[in-house]
């Protein structure tokens, strides 16, 4: 799995995957790479609450998640991410604890619980 980042213009960074171009822009016109890294949590949590619900037929309308991140004062590093699951008043009891389940599946968490080792190189242009 690869992807290529490019720098079209100004502070615009674009992550290219596959046929998909990520825009990213510290300037406003675009959210900055770090709020893709945020979001990237609930909607990975998303996908999998959303399939759980798809593939017992439940209730899906209404259904979201909300994300709030508690930071270090000092550091200024996220110390905490909750993910708050909102389900339709009809959902049945029996499947909440499941639900949560589901949303723990997430491979972005999973990957921030056992982080990769990073390389950085440089290589010089043909």
């Amino acid at each position: 799995m690869n992807l290529e980042v490019t720098f079209p213009r100004g502070l615009q960074v674009n992550a290219e995957y596959g046929p998909f171009v990520i825009e990213t822009n510290q300037d406003g016109t675009a959210p900055p790479p770090f709020a893709l890294f945020l979001a990237s949590i609930g909607t990975c949590a998303g996908i999998y609450v959303l399939s759980f619900c798809r593939q017992r037929n439940l209730p899906t309308e209404g259904l979201k998640i909300t994300q709030s991140m508690d930071t270090d004062p000092v550091t200024h590093m996220i110390k905490k991410v909750t993910l708050d699951i909102f389900l339709p008043a009809d959902f049945p009891e029996k499947y909440r604890e499941a639900v949560i389940r589901s949303a723990d599946l997430c491979a972005v968490k999973k990957h921030l619980m056992q982080p990769p080792a990073f390389e950085i190189n440089t290589i010089i242009a043909d």
